[in-house]
């Protein structure tokens, strides 16, 4: 294993939040600590992102962003990473095949906001994510209802694993997916940045 890498062994279960976060702030904390307690997580790994394919404008530098990140994250178990610049991938689909060949026995679950279900239709070859890793989506504010008439939600809804059983969702062979309500903390970059505090 490449020592520039996060370390992890086979039979770990590692929740994958990947972002831009530009900046990173408490509600991704926040989100990432009920991951880890809801779907019985080992890790959550915060994958800064060298850039969102989705949004038109690029965020602030990468080494910013991962050293705000760094500064916030005060939890043993989620790990700042920039794996995606060190491995050279760009979409999320790439990436979860990178990871699942660079770590072999390691059970990971791509994490996201339930506003990001609403559209991940959109994302490349996001069947192709459905068919490789379990999917964890965490309710944010004002994106439950999109979430759940989702095209994806529509599509993989005999996938859909009830709330009560998110804790098996990492064991669970793909496609499978679980949509918890989190107590919320109503923070996101957008407004950060469009407040001039970024």
């Amino acid at each position: 294993m490449r020592s520039d890498l996060p370390l992890a062994r086979a039979g770990q279960t590692i929740g994958l939040f990947g972002g831009s976060f530009d900046p990173a702030h408490p509600g991704h904390l926040h989100v990432s600590r009920e991951a880890l307690k809801r779907f019985g997580l080992d890790r959550v790994w915060w994958l800064v992102s060298p850039g969102n394919p989705l949004k038109p404008k690029g965020p602030a530098p990468l080494a910013q962003r991962l050293a705000v990140a760094r500064a916030l994250v005060d939890h043993p178990r989620i790990i700042v990473t920039d794996i995606e610049a060190r491995i050279g991938t760009r979409y999320t689909a790439q990436t979860i095949a990178a990871l699942q060949a660079l770590y072999p026995g390691v059970r990971f679950v791509w994490l996201m906001g339930a506003d990001n279900l609403a559209q991940f239709h959109r994302w490349q070859d996001w069947q192709a994510i459905m068919g490789r890793v379990a999917v964890g989506v965490l309710a944010r504010p004002g994106s439950r209802i999109a979430a759940r008439t989702a095209k994806a939600a529509s599509i993989y809804r005999h996938a859909k694993l009830p709330a009560e059983a998110a804790h098996l969702l990492a064991h669970t062979p793909p496609p499978a997916w679980c949509f918890v309500n989190l107590p919320m903390i109503d923070a996101s970059s957008t407004a950060i940045r469009a407040r001039g505090e970024w």
